[in-house]
Protein backbone atom coordinates (compact mmCIF):
# COMPACT_ATOMS: atom_id res chain seq x y z
CA UNK A 1 0.00 0.00 0.00
CA UNK A 2 2.86 1.94 0.71
CA UNK A 3 5.94 2.02 -1.14
CA UNK A 4 9.66 2.57 -0.50
CA UNK A 5 10.67 5.93 0.52
CA UNK A 6 11.73 8.38 -2.30
CA UNK A 7 15.70 8.63 -1.17
CA UNK A 8 16.02 5.15 -0.43
CA UNK A 9 18.78 3.84 -2.79
CA UNK A 10 17.96 0.14 -2.13
CA UNK A 11 14.10 0.52 -2.13
CA UNK A 12 11.64 -1.24 -4.16
CA UNK A 13 7.67 -2.22 -3.80
CA UNK A 14 7.39 -5.30 -1.02
CA UNK A 15 5.80 -7.36 -3.56
CA UNK A 16 8.98 -7.42 -5.54
CA UNK A 17 10.58 -8.27 -2.70
CA UNK A 18 8.49 -11.47 -2.26
CA UNK A 19 8.05 -12.31 -5.89
CA UNK A 20 11.77 -12.73 -6.31
CA UNK A 21 12.50 -14.11 -2.17
CA UNK A 22 9.31 -16.93 -2.67
CA UNK A 23 11.43 -17.60 -6.10
CA UNK A 24 14.29 -18.32 -4.14
CA UNK A 25 12.60 -20.64 -2.08
CA UNK A 26 11.02 -22.37 -4.85
CA UNK A 27 7.55 -21.21 -4.18
CA UNK A 28 4.74 -20.60 -6.25
CA UNK A 29 2.34 -17.05 -5.61
CA UNK A 30 -1.05 -17.17 -5.76
CA UNK A 31 -2.53 -13.70 -5.74
CA UNK A 32 -6.65 -13.02 -4.84
CA UNK A 33 -8.91 -11.76 -7.62
CA UNK A 34 -10.23 -8.11 -6.97
CA UNK A 35 -6.92 -7.65 -4.38
CA UNK A 36 -6.84 -4.49 -5.15
CA UNK A 37 -10.56 -3.85 -3.54
CA UNK A 38 -9.99 -6.33 -0.39
CA UNK A 39 -8.75 -5.36 3.27
CA UNK A 40 -8.24 -6.69 6.44
CA UNK A 41 -10.39 -3.81 8.08
CA UNK A 42 -8.16 -2.28 9.89
CA UNK A 43 -8.44 1.35 8.72
CA UNK A 44 -12.09 1.00 9.52
CA UNK A 45 -12.15 -0.57 12.76
CA UNK A 46 -9.31 2.05 13.81
CA UNK A 47 -11.78 4.83 13.05
CA UNK A 48 -14.65 2.96 15.13
CA UNK A 49 -16.24 1.72 12.13
CA UNK A 50 -16.66 -1.37 13.38
CA UNK A 51 -19.56 -3.52 11.11
CA UNK A 52 -17.20 -1.60 8.23
CA UNK A 53 -14.39 -2.91 9.22
CA UNK A 54 -15.96 -6.85 10.13
CA UNK A 55 -17.56 -6.54 6.67
CA UNK A 56 -14.15 -6.01 5.33
CA UNK A 57 -12.63 -8.60 6.55
CA UNK A 58 -15.04 -11.21 6.10
CA UNK A 59 -14.98 -10.51 2.34
CA UNK A 60 -11.41 -10.56 2.32
CA UNK A 61 -11.29 -13.96 3.99
CA UNK A 62 -13.97 -15.78 1.87
CA UNK A 63 -11.73 -14.67 -0.54
CA UNK A 64 -8.72 -15.90 0.86
CA UNK A 65 -10.60 -19.60 1.78
CA UNK A 66 -11.46 -19.53 -2.11
CA UNK A 67 -8.01 -18.91 -3.61
CA UNK A 68 -6.17 -21.47 -1.07
CA UNK A 69 -8.42 -24.04 -1.71
CA UNK A 70 -9.56 -24.16 2.33
CA UNK A 71 -6.18 -23.69 3.62
CA UNK A 72 -4.91 -26.32 1.79
CA UNK A 73 -1.89 -23.62 0.68
CA UNK A 74 -0.66 -21.22 3.31
CA UNK A 75 -1.89 -17.63 3.92
CA UNK A 76 0.32 -15.12 5.23
CA UNK A 77 -0.09 -11.16 5.31
CA UNK A 78 3.27 -8.82 4.56
CA UNK A 79 1.89 -6.64 7.50
CA UNK A 80 1.90 -7.63 10.97
CA UNK A 81 -1.25 -4.96 12.07
CA UNK A 82 -3.14 -6.65 9.29
CA UNK A 83 -2.41 -10.04 10.36
CA UNK A 84 -3.16 -9.84 13.58
CA UNK A 85 -6.85 -8.29 12.49
CA UNK A 86 -7.19 -11.21 9.65
CA UNK A 87 -6.10 -13.95 12.39
CA UNK A 88 -8.69 -12.64 14.65
CA UNK A 89 -11.52 -12.67 11.87
CA UNK A 90 -10.17 -16.29 11.36
CA UNK A 91 -10.26 -17.73 14.35
CA UNK A 92 -11.18 -21.41 14.43
CA UNK A 93 -12.16 -21.30 10.80
CA UNK A 94 -8.67 -21.00 8.96
CA UNK A 95 -5.18 -20.51 9.15
CA UNK A 96 -3.82 -16.87 8.50
CA UNK A 97 0.11 -16.46 9.24
CA UNK A 98 1.94 -13.56 9.80
CA UNK A 99 4.98 -12.82 7.39
CA UNK A 100 7.43 -13.72 10.55
CA UNK A 101 5.56 -17.05 10.89
CA UNK A 102 5.51 -17.63 7.10
CA UNK A 103 9.46 -16.88 6.75
CA UNK A 104 10.10 -19.17 9.46
CA UNK A 105 7.78 -22.59 8.44
CA UNK A 106 8.06 -21.74 4.64
CA UNK A 107 10.89 -19.62 3.37
CA UNK A 108 13.97 -20.50 5.70
CA UNK A 109 13.68 -24.37 5.53
CA UNK A 110 13.80 -23.63 1.51
CA UNK A 111 16.84 -21.44 1.14
CA UNK A 112 20.58 -21.35 1.27
CA UNK A 113 22.26 -18.69 3.52
CA UNK A 114 25.22 -18.55 3.17
CA UNK A 115 26.89 -15.82 4.89
CA UNK A 116 24.64 -13.71 7.30
CA UNK A 117 24.79 -9.62 6.96
CA UNK A 118 27.64 -8.18 8.29
CA UNK A 119 27.75 -5.33 11.23
CA UNK A 120 24.79 -4.65 13.14
CA UNK A 121 21.13 -4.67 11.90
CA UNK A 122 18.42 -2.16 13.55
CA UNK A 123 15.20 -4.77 13.99
CA UNK A 124 12.15 -3.29 15.74
CA UNK A 125 8.92 -5.49 17.13
CA UNK A 126 5.31 -3.68 16.04
CA UNK A 127 2.60 -3.97 18.38
CA UNK A 128 0.54 -6.28 16.88
CA UNK A 129 3.96 -8.47 16.43
CA UNK A 130 4.02 -8.47 20.30
CA UNK A 131 0.61 -8.96 20.83
CA UNK A 132 0.59 -12.28 18.76
CA UNK A 133 3.37 -12.83 20.54
CA UNK A 134 5.63 -13.57 17.34
CA UNK A 135 8.28 -11.56 19.29
CA UNK A 136 10.71 -14.14 19.72
CA UNK A 137 9.92 -15.49 15.94
CA UNK A 138 11.03 -12.26 14.32
CA UNK A 139 14.48 -12.05 16.60
CA UNK A 140 15.15 -15.42 15.22
CA UNK A 141 14.71 -14.40 11.72
CA UNK A 142 16.36 -11.74 11.91
CA UNK A 143 19.69 -13.20 13.95
CA UNK A 144 19.47 -16.19 11.30
CA UNK A 145 20.47 -13.56 8.75
CA UNK A 146 22.51 -10.97 10.34
CA UNK A 147 25.92 -11.28 12.50
CA UNK A 148 24.48 -8.74 14.45
CA UNK A 149 21.13 -7.91 15.65
CA UNK A 150 20.03 -4.89 18.02
CA UNK A 151 16.65 -4.64 19.07
CA UNK A 152 16.49 -0.74 21.47
CA UNK A 153 15.11 -1.36 24.73
CA UNK A 154 14.17 1.66 25.72
CA UNK A 155 11.95 1.73 22.50
CA UNK A 156 8.22 0.26 22.71
CA UNK A 157 5.39 1.12 20.39
CA UNK A 158 6.39 3.55 17.91
CA UNK A 159 3.19 5.75 18.23
CA UNK A 160 2.65 5.88 14.38
CA UNK A 161 -0.54 4.00 15.40
CA UNK A 162 -2.05 3.51 11.64
CA UNK A 163 -2.16 7.16 9.99
CA UNK A 164 -1.82 9.38 12.71
CA UNK A 165 2.09 9.50 12.36
CA UNK A 166 0.76 11.65 9.27
CA UNK A 167 -0.95 13.88 11.20
CA UNK A 168 -0.60 13.82 14.33
CA UNK A 169 3.85 13.26 14.05
CA UNK A 170 4.59 14.87 17.61
CA UNK A 171 2.90 11.30 18.68
CA UNK A 172 5.62 9.28 16.95
CA UNK A 173 8.73 11.64 17.52
CA UNK A 174 7.89 11.20 21.25
CA UNK A 175 7.87 7.75 21.12
CA UNK A 176 11.15 7.11 19.23
CA UNK A 177 12.96 9.47 20.80
CA UNK A 178 15.70 7.27 22.40
CA UNK A 179 15.99 5.28 19.34
CA UNK A 180 18.63 7.40 17.28
CA UNK A 181 21.60 6.89 19.83
CA UNK A 182 20.93 3.18 20.18
CA UNK A 183 20.79 2.18 16.29
CA UNK A 184 23.64 4.88 15.59
CA UNK A 185 26.25 1.96 14.57
CA UNK A 186 23.66 0.08 12.62
CA UNK A 187 23.14 -0.77 8.61
CA UNK A 188 19.83 -0.96 8.30
CA UNK A 189 16.55 -1.20 10.11
CA UNK A 190 14.04 -4.12 9.73
CA UNK A 191 10.42 -4.44 10.80
CA UNK A 192 7.08 -5.95 9.73
CA UNK A 193 4.89 -2.62 9.18
CA UNK A 194 5.54 -0.10 6.48
CA UNK A 195 4.18 3.09 8.59
CA UNK A 196 6.00 1.89 11.25
CA UNK A 197 9.18 1.43 9.08
CA UNK A 198 8.32 5.70 8.18
CA UNK A 199 8.82 6.61 11.77
CA UNK A 200 11.73 4.79 12.34
CA UNK A 201 13.00 5.72 9.58
CA UNK A 202 12.69 9.63 10.15
CA UNK A 203 13.94 9.45 13.87
CA UNK A 204 16.61 6.67 13.80
CA UNK A 205 18.81 8.10 10.94
CA UNK A 206 18.93 4.73 9.42
CA UNK A 207 16.54 2.99 6.41
CA UNK A 208 13.76 0.48 7.68
CA UNK A 209 12.77 -1.74 5.35
CA UNK A 210 10.44 -5.01 5.56
CA UNK A 211 12.42 -8.56 6.99
CA UNK A 212 11.74 -9.94 3.71
CA UNK A 213 14.37 -7.05 2.69
CA UNK A 214 16.97 -8.85 4.88
CA UNK A 215 16.16 -12.51 4.29
CA UNK A 216 16.20 -11.99 0.37
CA UNK A 217 19.84 -10.35 0.78
CA UNK A 218 21.25 -13.16 2.43
CA UNK A 219 19.48 -16.22 0.75
CA UNK A 220 19.88 -17.96 -2.39
CA UNK A 221 18.46 -21.33 -3.98
CA UNK A 222 19.24 -24.58 -2.45
CA UNK A 223 22.41 -26.12 -4.60
CA UNK A 224 19.75 -28.73 -5.68
CA UNK A 225 17.30 -26.55 -7.20
CA UNK A 226 20.15 -24.55 -8.82
CA UNK A 227 19.99 -24.57 -12.82
CA UNK A 228 22.72 -26.49 -14.58
CA UNK A 229 23.36 -25.51 -18.20
CA UNK A 230 23.88 -28.47 -20.39
CA UNK A 231 27.70 -29.04 -21.37
CA UNK A 232 28.33 -27.50 -25.06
Amino acid sequence: MVGPARDDAEGEPLAATLYRLLDKAGLDVIMLKRAASLCCGQPFDSKGFKSEADWKAEETLVALIAASESGRWPIFSDTSPCSQRLKTAAAGRIEILDISEFLQRHILPNIDIPEPAKGPVALHMTCSTRRMGLDGVLTAIAKACAEEVVVPPDVGCCAFAGDKGFTRPEMNAHALRALAPAVKDCSAGYSTSRTCEIGLTLHGGVNYRSIARLVDSVARSLPERATVSPQS
